[in-house]
C-alpha cells in the first residue's frame, strides 16, 4: 500500500528533547504542545516518505498501563493510536517495560500484512534491529529519525543507524515547534488560563499551632473543668474532666471510671482539616444541615446523562485537574433542582461539602491523577481540582447577580 506509517518511542522523543533544551532527560522539565506535534510529525513524515499518512502509533508508559492526561489527549486526535506498557521506579528512577516489545510487535505485524510501503521510527533502541530487518525483508522502507543530541552525538544505536533505509534528524528548530523548556519561560499554545485562585488557596494563612492555644486556655481550662470525682473499690479517685470537646481518650478514661462526660461550653469548637489547613469550626457539627444534605452529582444524573458524560469525558476532557474540577461543578450546578444552593455552598469556601468533595476526588481518578505510590492524588492536583470547581461555582453566582445588560 503506498501509504505511511510513523511509530513514535514517546520516552526516546520526550526524553531527548528534554535533554536537548533544558539539559536533562526528565521531561517534567518540558512543556508539550500535543498537537502541534502530532500535527508536525505527519506534515514531516508525508514530505519525506512521499506517501500520505495513514496512521501515527504513539508508544509511552503509564503506571498500571491507567492512561494520563497526556495520554487521554492523543488518544482522540486523528490518526493516533495510543499504545500503553508499564511504568515502574526503581531505585528511585521511573522504567518502561513492555514498550519495545509493543513496538516490535506492531512492527513486524504491519510489515508482514503490507498495511504501508514505508515505516517511520522515532526510536534510539537497538532491540528493535529485529523488527526492522523483518520490515525490510517484507518490502517496507524504513525511515529513521533522530532527536539532536544535546552533546552533539548519536543518541541512538549505531545498529540501528546502520540498518535503516533513510535517517533524518529532528532538530532544534523543528522541536522547539511543539515543546519548550519550562525553566526559558516560554509556553506552548495554547495559552493556559490564569489560575489565582489555586494560589489563594495555597496561601491562605495557618492557625495558630495546637500545642500554642492549649498553652493559652491551660489556666483558664483548668478552673472551669475541674477534676471530677469518681468512686472506685469504696475510693475517690480524681478523673481529669474533659477539655473543650473530649477527645476518644477522655471519653474512654470517663466511662472506665463510671463518670458521665460533662456538657459542652457554648464555645466549644471542632477542628477539621480544609484546603488551608486546620481551622476551627463553631458547634459541633461540622457543616450545616442544609450543606450536609446537598444531592451529589450521582443523585442528580439520569441514565442517559451518565452515558453522555462518559461519552464527554473520553472525547474532550483532557484530564487536567483544574479542567476536571471545572467539568464536575458545571454538571453538578446545571442539575440542582434548587439554584439557590450553590449560594449556600458559596459561603464554605474553601471547603467543599464532605460528600461532593469525595465524589469529585472519584471523579478526577478516572483521568489517571492518582499518584501510584499509595494510590492518593497529588496534594496540588488536588488544589487544583478544587480550584476548578470553586472557579465555577464563582462564575455562576457572579453571572446571577450581574446587572441585566451586562
Amino acid at each position: 500500500m503506498d501509504r505511511c506509517i510513523v511509530l513514535v518511542d514517546a520516552g526516546y522523543l520526550l526524553g531527548a528533547a528534554a535533554s536537548l533544551l533544558a539539559g536533562e532527560p526528565s521531561r517534567s522539565r518540558i512543556t508539550v504542545d500535543h498537537t502541534a506535534l502530532i500535527q508536525g510529525l505527519r506534515e514531516r513524515a508525508e514530505s519525506d516518505t512521499e506517501r500520505p499518512l495513514l496512521r501515527i502509533y504513539w508508544f509511552d508508559g503509564a503506571p498500571d498501563r491507567v492512561p494520563q492526561p497526556e495520554h487521554r489527549r492523543l488518544r482522540v486526535m486523528p490518526r493516533v493510536t495510543v499504545r500503553l506498557g508499564a511504568l515502574t521506579r526503581s531505585d528511585g528512577r521511573w522504567a518502561q517495560k513492555g514498550v519495545d516489545a509493543a513496538m516490535h510487535a506492531e512492527l513486524t505485524e504491519l510489515a508482514r500484512n503490507r498495511a504501508c510501503s514505508d515505516i517511520v521510527l522515532v526510536t534510539g533502541d537497538g532491540d528493535l534491529l529485529p523488527g526492522m530487518m523483518a520490515a525490510k525483508e517484507h518490502g517496507v522502507a524504513v525511515h529513521l529519525w533522530a532527536v539532536q543530541a544535546a552533546d552533539g552525538d548519536y543518541n541512538q544505536s549505531e545498529d540501528l543507524v546502520a540498518e535503516a533505509d533513510e535517517r533524518r534528524v529532528l532538530d532544534r528548530t523543528w522541536i522547539t515547534k511543539a515543546v519548550r523548556a519550562k525553566e526559558l519561560g516560554g509556553v506552548c499554545a495554547p495559552q493556559p488560563v490564569p489560575r489565582p485562585e489555586i494560589a489563594a488557596i495555597l496561601s491562605a494563612p495557618l492557625p495558630e499551632p495546637a500545642h500554642a492555644q492549649s498553652a493559652e486556655r491551660a489556666d483558664g481550662e483548668q478552673q472551669e473543668h475541674p477534676t471530677a470525682p469518681a468512686e472506685r473499690n469504696g475510693e475517690q479517685e480524681r478523673v481529669p474532666a474533659a477539655k473543650g470537646v473530649p477527645t476518644p481518650k477522655d471519653l474512654a478514661a470517663l466511662k472506665a471510671h463510671g463518670a458521665q462526660p460533662a456538657p459542652h461550653p457554648a464555645n466549644a469548637t471542632l477542628r477539621w482539616s480544609s484546603d488551608k489547613g486546620w481551622v476551627d469550626r463553631p458547634g459541633v457539627a461540622a457543616e450545616p444541615p442544609e450543606i450536609a444534605s446537598m444531592p451529589t452529582l450521582a443523585q442528580l444524573t439520569s441514565a442517559e446523562q451518565r452515558w453522555a458524560d462518559r461519552e464527554e469525558d473520553i472525547t474532550t476532557v483532557g484530564g487536567d485537574p483544574y479542567e476536571v474540577g471545572q467539568v464536575f461543578s458545571r454538571r453538578w450546578m446545571e442539575r440542582l433542582p434548587e439554584p439557590a444552593q450553590v449560594q449556600k455552598l458559596s459561603t464554605m469556601y474553601p471547603r467543599i461539602p464532605h460528600r461532593i468533595d469525595g465524589e469529585l476526588l472519584r471523579y478526577a481518578a478516572r483521568f489517571g491523577l492518582l499518584a501510584h505510590k499509595d494510590d492518593q492524588i497529588d496534594e496540588h492536583d488536588r488544589y487544583a481540582i478544587r480550584a476548578g470547581f470553586w472557579r465555577e461555582i464563582d462564575v455562576r453566582t457572579n453571572a446571577e447577580h450581574a446587572p441585566a445588560g451586562e
